[in-house]
């Protein structure tokens, strides 16, 4: 499954936050597996466990092709990956990583497939997955951390107005969704950017 570049980055920049927050002792390698757990549950509310459950199936067979030593993670019943202890244990922790990109990037690739850019795009900015950002101040200096967000903000707006034109105008509808799917794919990325790569309160 030839997925697009972007689909990646964005499987990166998740992870990549993943293991910036540093939830948990786990190496850095394993960041990717920690996404899927952090998916499970939005994804489970919008399409059921077993739902879930198919996709990251799936996303695992195909990612295997690609990286075989995936091949001693299973899927339980409850859609929580198996087998993370022995691929911890594996010796080319690069490879382990890779295989996590390309597992994350397959996932995200059938979420788009089946449930579309601007649902998909929900589900990865949602508070379960990514934190709120960090409010901009009214006064003073702004970051350009928080230069970038104001624009994050105002793309999400752009696409929310984009939808309700949409609705109101069915000869343009599906056009409308399309243009509004990826300028809310922008700002994911954008926001997934500063939150990885913003400096952490002490």
């Amino acid at each position: 499954m030839m997925l697009p570049p972007q689909t990646r980055d964005l499987a990166q920049s998740l992870i990549a936050h993943e293991g910036a927050a540093g939830k948990t002792s786990e190496p850095m390698e394993l960041a990717a597996f920690r996404v899927c757990e952090t998916l499970r549950r939005p994804v489970s509310a919008l399409a059921g466990v077993d739902g879930f459950r198919a996709l990251l199936s799936r996303a695992l067979a195909l990612a295997r092709v690609e990286t075989p030593v995936l091949g001693v993670l299973q899927v339980a019943a409850d859609g929580s990956l198996q087998g993370l202890d022995e691929l911890g244990r594996q010796i080319d922790k690069d490879q382990v990583a890779e295989g996590g990109v390309i597992l994350i990037a397959q996932l995200l690739g059938l979420l788009l497939t089946f449930i579309g850019e601007a649902m998909t795009s929900r589900l990865v900015t949602s508070e379960e997955v990514l934190p709120p950002s960090r409010p901009i101040p009214k006064n003073g200096v702004r970051t350009g951390f928080e230069v970038i967000m104001n624009e994050v903000e105002q793309l999400n707006g752009v696409s929310t107005r984009l939808e309700g034109v949409a609705d109101e105008h069915p000869p343009f509808t599906e056009a409308l969704l399309t243009v509004a799917g990826n300028i809310r794919n922008t700002a994911t990325v954008l926001a997934v950017l500063v939150e990885v790569r913003s400096p952490k309160p002490n």
